[in-house]
């Protein structure tokens, strides 16, 4: 494997806007830098990506939609009174297996 990934060498934007229901592609570069900042968030969790043996682990790549579908429908939503959530749950449920952890 390389170096580094892209997000959608994880999750294709096409599994993103199916997962979040969003049809064209009006907001296909919102999409793409929240996948993109995903990763990052991902990655800062559990280590470069690009050092998993073989192919990335399906929740890593379900944690990235949860985590961009928690973005992008509260962003749309923050006008609303309830206070927004911090990181939605089962984003943390889903790494935690593969979470690099060094002291």
């Amino acid at each position: 494997m390389s170096d580094s990934l892209n997000a959608t060498d994880v999750v294709s934007l096409d599994d993103l806007k199916r997962h979040l229901r969003v049809d064209g592609s009006y907001e296909d570069s919102t999409l793409e830098q929240m996948l993109e900042a995903a990763l990052r968030h991902v990655e800062a969790w559990v280590g470069p990506l690009a050092t998993f043996e073989g192919e990335v682990p399906d929740d890593i790549g379900m944690a990235m939609k949860v985590l961009v579908g928690h973005w992008f429908t509260e962003g749309r939503e923050a006008a609303l009174p309830e206070p927004l959530l911090e990181i939605p749950f089962g984003f943390r449920e889903l790494i935690t297996p593969y979470r690099k952890w060094e002291f």
